[in-house]
């Protein structure tokens, strides 16, 4: 055991001695600093890089190179800040003063966290009075910076050991907005989710759907790359590649190998012509000078590179495109550029300054001439809003005002009466005011300030990169464009049309796509949407590759149709020649033409047509309920009546000369009661139990308004009674045929019967096969065949033999036409009657009249064989003068 343990310290003896070898660590003096009672520590990138040692043999300092003029401003712009508080009313009542220790961050890390350890050691004694505070090592009240978002981040894991307060004026990466690992983080310009979220509303304002991302490998730029996808991704646009270079500028080898992998990534993707890019100045500068192709692109720059004007020349910014840069909102800086111009080399304030120092010793000589030029260069630089000086400005005010409050209450003359932790919750949940402004930090530590946003111009041989076209509003996550016209398209497809929509295939990105036409009965009514819309399938329909729905078009017979209004001047014109033949008949009531024809039969015909006629109107016009029961039941009524009256008439004639013995039981109206009664218990039954009713049929264009039938049997069982009445008339009519002539209708009905029954049978199919706003027409018109058939075969015959042939319509010459007939088949000469009987009306008249004026009376015989011709006494009569004339 013993032996162990001598070899365990053995082994550990060289290492104790090696690690007493290694120098203490020494913290790098300011750059620049000034005493005060409280101390404002200062993170600046004064120089662009570091020269990285070849070897580690022991932890040393990095030689910081690349002076930038715009870190010197920076830094000026925190001095003159805190002058210019020190000497306002806020500060001065209070007796205190701030004070400052600026450090040079050399862009690099390492560098900057050596810094921050000069901030928070602290060597001074509570009894020390203003005058000796220089001599000693004060503790930080808070820190200003640093630039970077990398830079930050490890300078806040720092300086949250001891709570420092840190504001930094341009760092935005989006994770220092997280309270639980960076709580004492503030900053004085928006976070990166704003910057971010406002690039993705200017791409989907400008409709720049397909966009290329450069960004840092470090944790600005991935924090940045993060965002942006997940907000691009949300609205819609789609990120072709994203490239990551290495965040150091020195590995030159690195460095070009990642230039020239994006330039060909950007030659293979021509349809790209919109790049964000969140890298720094230095890493575009390097990949303007390489991209020669002659596309033109959109470069959009963040906050990193939107300012510089040394990333591309005048020759190069016309030849790669445009850019578009997003920085800061600023105010006036008017006093710090006063502050500037009135600086003087010999001055003792500057020559504790080793920044201006170095920028002096840049000069060939130190002639005023060339230190006038010199200045200003840094004022030009200022106006080109690439130095931050307002954002530096609000981040002093903010922890004056903060100190401010405190020392109200306090004795803050002696060290130490305020600790940084007790400075934190003054500056976060307070307000600040600055050129008549309002600002607070948020819950996260941002303050509320929006975006601006530049189109790069050339002025000259001069690159200018303050021409603002736009600013972003964080408060409402607004943007508002005032002159950002742009000819530039990136997208991966072109844009569908209205009436069609994008279609992606399986894997590929939602920004490229096929455009389809929408499906019948569906519309898209924008560019590029994603799918198309359902029509309302009962009131609109749209055509294959529609925009919009179109209404359904109303259909039904309607009253302006040509083909209506034909069928209904016929309408008209029937029943306005019902009416004349009516008072024709009634004129001539008393005349044999109109007695033969059945007297008072013929006005109940008439009126049967009326309603007839009147009927076929409800078959035109928009359907109702009540129209769909009314044409069918009319029509089915009033047509019954009419067919009724003809059986009746056929009848007649037939009992008169061939159904002798049957005469007696003819009762014209109980017949036609009868036949009319079996018609209206068939209707009612129909109405009661399957009333017809209007319907609307949905096409694919169209509504059609139609009645429907309610049963196709009642319908049926309506036309085919009708129908049997018209067959039972039919026949009756063609055995009468070859009656007396002159004033027999046999023909006529049978003809009529025959249109009407050929008429119904030709409709059925018809009216079957037929649909649409038409179908009433087929039955309207077989209605008016029907009723014209009545007119033209029952009437007109009879008006023209009472207008045209008055000689013939007397009862001497219907008696005359009888004789005729009779003489044909006479059996005997007493069935004859007088010649004499038909040369006068008052003779027809006491023959109707007397009975011995007969056949079987002898006197009568006598005297017509006394009389008649002998070629006519030779014939055998059919039927005796007494039956024709009583029937």
């Amino acid at each position: 055991m013993s032996y162990l343990l001598i070899l365990i310290l053995l082994r550990l003896l060289p290492v104790t001695q090696q690690t007493s070898d290694v120098l203490p660590k020494e913290t790098r003096p300011a750059g620049v600093s000034a005493p005060g009672n409280f101390i404002i520590g200062g993170l600046f990138p004064i120089h662009e890089d570091v020269e990285k040692p070849t070897h580690l043999s022991q932890p040393q300092d990095s030689t910081c190179i690349s002076f930038s003029t715009a870190g010197l401003i920076k830094s000026l712009a925190m001095i003159h800040a805190i002058v210019t508080v020190n000497n306002s009313p806020l500060l001065a009542r209070l007796g205190v003063t701030l004070g400052y220790k600026i450090h040079d961050t050399c862009s690099d890390v390492t560098t900057a966290l050596r810094a921050t350890e000069d901030f928070t050691q602290d060597d001074c004694s509570s009894t020390m009075d203003l005058t000796n505070m220089a001599e000693c090592t004060q503790r930080s009240i808070a820190v200003i910076g640093a630039h970077y978002s990398e830079m930050s981040i490890a300078v806040a894991r720092e300086l949250n050991l001891e709570l420092i307060p840190q504001v930094s004026y341009a760092s935005t990466a989006d994770i220092l907005s997280d309270k639980s690992r960076f709580p004492a983080f503030s900053r004085t310009v928006p976070s990166d989710l704003h910057q971010t979220s406002a690039m993705v509303k200017l791409l989907q304002e400008n409709k720049w759907t397909w966009v290329g991302v450069v960004t840092t490998d470090g944790d600005y730029g991935r924090s940045a790359l993060d965002s942006f996808l997940s907000q691009a991704f949300q609205a819609g646009i789609c990120v072709a590649f994203k490239e990551i270079l290495p965040d150091s500028v020195t590995n030159t080898k690195r460095l070009q190998s990642a230039v020239s992998r994006i330039i060909q990534t950007l030659h293979t993707n021509t349809k790209v012509r919109v790049v964000v890019s969140f890298a720094k100045p230095e890493h575009m500068s390097r990949l303007f000078r390489g991209l020669l192709d002659k596309v033109q692109r959109l470069w959009v720059a963040s906050d990193n590179w939107s300012t510089s004007q040394k990333v591309v020349t005048h020759e190069e910014l016309q030849r790669i495109g445009w850019v578009v840069g997003f920085s800061f909102e600023s105010r006036d800086v008017t006093p710090f550029k006063e502050f500037l111009k009135n600086l003087e080399f010999d001055s003792e304030s500057q020559k504790n300054n080793t920044f201006l120092k170095e920028f002096y010793s840049t000069f060939t000589n130190n002639s005023k001439e060339q230190v006038s030029m010199m200045m200003e260069k840094l004022i030009t630089s200022i106006d080109a809003g690439k130095c931050n000086v307002f954002s530096i400005q609000m981040a002093v005010n903010a922890i004056a005002q903060a100190v401010a409050k405190l020392c109200s209450n306090r004795n803050c003359t002696i060290p130490g009466a305020i600790q940084p932790w007790e400075l934190l919750p003054e500056l976060r949940n307070s307000t600040y005011e600055m050129d008549g402004t309002i600002y607070k930090f948020d819950e996260n530590g941002d303050v509320n300030l929006g975006y601006q946003i530049s189109l790069w111009s050339t002025t000259g041989q001069s690159v200018q990169t303050l021409n603002i076209v736009s600013m972003y509003h964080q408060q409402n996550s607004s943007l508002t464009t005032t002159n950002l016209k742009l000819s530039v398209t990136s997208k991966c497809s072109n844009s569908c049309n209205p009436g069609q929509f994008k279609k992606s295939a399986e894997g590929q990105h939602t920004c490229c796509y096929d455009c389809i036409e929408c499906a019948e009965n569906q519309y898209s009514n924008s560019t590029d949407m994603d799918q198309c819309y359902s029509c309302d399938s009962i009131l609109e329909w749209a055509e294959p590759g529609s925009s919009a729905c179109k209404p359904k078009t109303l259909e039904f017979f309607a009253w302006n149709d040509g083909f209506a209004m034909f069928l209904l001047s016929l309408d008209a014109l029937g029943v306005v020649v019902v009416f004349l033949v009516s008072f024709l008949f009634l004129w001539h009531r008393d005349s044999p033409v109109v007695k033969a024809a059945g007297g008072p039969l013929c006005q109940l015909i008439l009126f049967s047509l009326v309603g007839s006629f009147i009927s076929s109107v409800f078959f035109v016009g928009k359907p109702t309920d009540i129209q769909c029961k009314v044409r069918q039941v009319l029509y089915g009524l009033s047509f019954t009546l009419c067919v009724s009256c003809i059986l009746v008439k056929s009848l007649k004639i037939l009992l008169a000369f061939q159904m002798k013995p049957l005469s007696r039981l003819y009762k014209p109206y109980i017949i036609v009661c009868f036949c009319v009664l079996v018609q209206g218990a068939n209707c009612t039954w129909w109405l009661i139990l399957f009333s017809p009713h209007k319907t609307s049929v949905i096409n694919t264009s169209t509504i059609l308004e139609e009645c429907r039938e309610g049963s196709y049997v009642a319908f049926g069982s309506v036309l085919g009674y009708i129908a049997l009445l018209a067959l039972v008339c039919f026949i009756f009519a063609f055995k009468g045929r070859k009656l007396p002539q002159k004033y027999n209708e046999a023909k006529f009905i049978t003809f009529g019967m025959l249109v009407y029954l050929m008429a119904w049978v030709i409709f059925i199919p018809v009216y079957v096969t037929t649909a649409g706003k038409y179908l009433p027409a087929v039955e309207m018109v077989v209605i008016l065949i029907s009723n014209y058939a009545i007119l033209c075969c029952h009437f007109f015959p009879k008006c023209y033999a009472i207008i045209f042939r008055k000689m013939y319509n007397t009862r001497a010459d219907f008696l005359r036409n009888v004789y005729e007939y009779s003489t044909k088949g006479a059996s005997s000469l007493g069935d004859l009657i007088l010649p004499e009987a038909y040369k006068s009306a008052e003779n027809l008249y006491t023959i109707s009249k007397l009975p011995h004026l007969f056949p079987g009376n002898t006197e009568f015989k006598q005297r017509w064989e006394a009389t008649a011709p002998p070629a006519i006494t030779q014939e055998k009569p059919r039927l005796s003068l007494k039956r024709t004339l009583s029937i």
